[in-house]
């Protein structure tokens, strides 16, 4: 006699679409007071003269002596910092964000899903950190120090500041986006879309994808373009290593115990 199957825990726990529309809003409007948050500290300290001094540092390094970035555009001294300042407010408030994404989420998921959804937040928010922090310490000064060696001395580098604030949000985009490497692949594992084996076989072809994908992003130098595909196929390497323990740590209590039972059953001997 076959025993009875456990209960669901998420069984009549349906929501009404309003309801789901309504929690939608609340979690947006609190997504919209985390950022509101920040951009009026940001004003307080350091302001958005100070964020555009800050972010201007790599490329001031590398432009001649007294030389400072132009503004083109009417209205460009205005509009640039604001976008500086709401850029900076949304990385800033980037944790309280992803949260608010988990907590819409939340109740559709079981408990030992819960248990891990969270840190797994958490830790695509200091990946994306980390990301563009290589951008603004590491990739911009040695990109514009590459590009400074093919200026010819009869020019005067003097980039506009909308242009430069363009490019470089750009590029802390590609490196927050291209830095969710490792959470990718324990998702995909983790999900059942592909087994671990076939991403070691993969390997060889996620090299080249990614030296395409830092072609295709970032900008026609040799420099930035190596710094993200080098890191992506160093964090594919960790997300193959945390698939493993990660697809584990998060099987649900029932399942651990089935296949314990199914490893543990004798083998009729023929």
């Amino acid at each position: 006699m076959s025993e009875p199957s456990k209960e669901d825990e998420l069984s009549g726990t349906e929501q009404p679409f309003v309801q789901h529309l309504m929690e939608l809003r609340d979690r947006v409007l609190y997504s919209l007071y985390g950022v509101l948050i920040c951009v009026a500290l940001l004003m307080f300290w350091p302001g958005p003269d100070g964020l555009i001094d800050f972010i201007a540092i790599p490329i001031k390094e590398h432009m001649p002596p007294g030389a400072k970035l132009i503004a083109v555009g009417v209205f460009s001294p205005f509009f640039v910092p604001l976008k500086v300042l709401m850029m900076v407010a949304v990385l800033m408030a980037l944790p309280w964000l992803m949260y608010q994404v988990w907590a819409f989420v939340a109740p559709g998921l079981y408990s030992h899903e819960k248990k891990f959804a969270l840190p797994l937040i958490l830790f695509g928010s200091l990946l994306a950190y980390v990301g563009i922090g290589f951008v603004q310490f590491f990739v911009l000064g040695n990109m514009f120090k590459f590009i400074q060696h093919f200026t010819p001395a009869s020019v005067a580098a003097t980039p506009d500041i909308a242009s430069y604030v363009e490019a470089i949000l750009s590029l802390y985009i590609a490196f927050a986006a291209a830095f969710q490497v490792p959470i990718v692949v324990m998702l995909l594992v983790r999900l059942g879309l592909v087994e671990i084996e076939k991403l070691k076989a993969f390997r060889g072809y996620f090299v080249v994808l990614s030296f395409v994908i830092a072609a295709i992003i970032t900008p026609p130098d040799v420099i930035s373009q190596l710094a993200l595909a080098i890191p992506m196929c160093l964090l594919y390497e960790i997300g193959i290593l945390g698939a493993g323990w990660f697809s584990k740590a998060s099987r649900a209590p029932e399942a651990e115990g089935e296949a314990g039972a199914a490893a543990d059953k004798p083998t009729d001997g023929n």
